[in-house]
């Protein structure tokens, strides 16, 4: 391996290590105890390299779970958009990481849920040949659908409107 290549590695792993380490001081500051695992993952797209960190729900009582997940997971959308933020923050913009944070498999089906979504509304928009406005999903549901759909050819896609009221717009090329 070249030293280029093992120091690339070395500066993932810190990179790796201190997504975990700061969710898990996070969620000690929130009184929670929970241990995170880290997982990388093949980007959607050719963006930024992607690490999952998964809260392991296991020191959580049900109760604290549920306060994370409720309001479509509004708890860990805000904890996701705080790691990609503030961890990224002293990081060269072509060596930022994306961090997703996942609790209970929430954001797995989630991800399920919005790919089913998003092939539903291509159906309509085809068959009425009229744009659609999906109702209000967070930047990182929207940039999942914008990557889910850059490549059919017949569609595109893009975002209207302020936070918190900002909506995908699905519609013919």
């Amino acid at each position: 391996m070249l030293v280029n290549d093992r120091l690339q590695v070395v500066k993932m792993e810190r990179e790796v290590h201190s997504g975990k380490a700061w969710l898990e001081t996070l969620l000690t500051l929130m009184g929670l105890t929970a241990q995170v695992k880290v997982q990388d993952k093949k980007s959607h797209s050719d963006e930024s390299p992607e690490s999952w960190l998964t809260i392991d729900k296991t020191q959580l009582t049900p109760q604290q779970t549920d306060i994370l997940l409720r309001e479509q997971g509004a708890g860990i959308d805000a904890i996701q958009y705080l790691a990609n933020t503030l961890i990224n923050l002293s990081v060269e913009p072509r060596e930022q990481r994306r961090y997703t944070v996942e609790l209970n498999g929430y954001r797995l089906k989630r991800q399920e849920e919005l790919v089913t979504w998003a092939r539903e509304v291509v159906q309509k928009v085809r068959q009425t040949g009229r744009e659609v406005e999906m109702s209000p999903l967070s930047s990182a549901e929207r940039r999942q659908i914008h990557t889910l759909l850059k490549d059919v050819e017949d569609v595109e896609t893009e975002s209207r409107g302020q936070e918190p009221d900002r909506r995908l717009v699905v519609k013919l090329r």
